[in-house]
């Protein structure tokens, strides 16, 4: 089964920390990072999608991704 997740985050050093630790955990890149500035917070937001292959499970609406 291959999981996808999105991340996002304001463009500060918690958003790498948080691609950072989802690369350790085991999940890849899926393309580059998108960029856009939020107009009510004035300040950029980040996000980085990532997927990852998980071999013996089936997918389920109901899983959390982030501790598969």
């Amino acid at each position: 089964m291959r999981l996808y997740r999105f991340l996002t985050g304001s463009d500060d050093s918690a958003f790498c920390h948080k691609v950072t630790l989802a690369l350790n955990k085991g999940w890849l890149l899926h393309g580059g990072p998108t960029y856009a500035f939020n107009p009510e917070t004035r300040q950029m937001q980040c996000g980085q999608a990532v997927y990852k292959e998980v071999e013996g499970k089936e997918y389920s609406p109901e899983m959390k991704l982030g501790d598969a």
